[in-house]
């Protein structure tokens, strides 16, 4: 039987914020590095655009497959013994990435994991997808668009609900905004990112999702800022779970996540220019 965790034992755990910041190109995402406690916090810059971030004090990875992005992701969230040893995260696939990186308690100093950005990460997958015995019809044994988008869809999926159960640690993916036009004129955002599967479900598997905008103001000039609420003015993605944030916050992830009760997470003194 499984053992029952009281309420004061669940209220005693570590929880960490689990989080999506997205925006446009150019406005400073990747420099919200500057806002976290450099000693707690994980770089993984999957992007290689981290000129922003040069001198930033942090540690970093860069995983450049998607095979490393999966180790990444087993030896931050654990094995799932539900799985066989032959599939992604299950305790085989643990046992390996822990043969090529070493004990993952070298991780337990990291409180916080930066991932930018998790458009990359997408078309690193698809990348990998079309690879695969699904990437090909059975029939013609040509390259099948079809299978390897459904590939994609799983692989994506199952990668961030594995992360997430990286219970303690506060994890925040970077993605890029898109905006278009729709049929009736109206102006769209959705998160720039290989496959409809990964953006639908995306909301429903982290606490938060962020947007970094310039706001228009009532008076004088627009100004950046983040979105927090799905009912907002603009038409941005948002959603706050904890019901702590307003409509819109400074654009300081630290002190953002201070509000959202971890307050180690933020840098003593980030740089006032970023």
């Amino acid at each position: 039987m499984l053992p029952i965790i009281t309420a004061d034992q669940r209220l005693a755990e570590p929880r960490g914020v689990k989080g999506v910041l997205v925006g446009r190109w150019g406005l400073g995402k990747t420099s919200q590095l500057w806002t976290l406690d450099a000693g707690s916090t994980l770089f993984v810059d999957i992007e290689a655009g981290d000129l922003a971030v040069k001198t930033w004090p942090g540690d970093s990875l860069r995983p450049r497959t998607w095979e490393e992005c999966r180790d990444i992701a087993v030896l931050l969230g654990g094995p799932n013994p539900a799985l066989r040893d032959d599939q992604p995260f299950s305790e085989g696939h643990h046992a390996q990435a822990c043969r090529r990186y070493g004990d993952p308690v070298t991780l337990a100093k990291y409180r916080t994991l930066f991932i930018d950005s998790i458009t990359v990460a997408g078309r690193l997958c698809l990348q990998w997808c079309k690879g695969q015995p699904q990437g090909f019809s059975e029939r013609t044994g040509k390259p099948d668009a079809r299978g390897a988008y459904g590939l994609l869809g799983q692989e994506m999926v199952g990668w961030l609900t594995h992360i997430q159960h990286a219970r303690a640690k506060h994890i925040w993916f970077v993605g890029i905004l898109d905006e278009r036009t729709d049929d009736f004129n109206r102006r769209v955002y959705e998160l720039q990112i290989d496959g409809s599967k990964t953006g639908l479900e995306l909301p429903g598997i982290v606490d938060e999702v962020i947007t970094l905008a310039e706001v228009p103001a009532t008076e004088g000039a627009a100004y950046r800022a983040f979105v927090c609420h799905t009912a907002n003015p603009w038409g941005y993605p948002a959603k706050d779970r904890s019901g702590r944030l307003d409509v819109v916050e400074p654009p300081n992830l630290g002190q953002l996540m201070v509000k959202l009760g971890a307050p180690e997470a933020a840098a003593p003194n980030p740089p006032s220019t970023q």
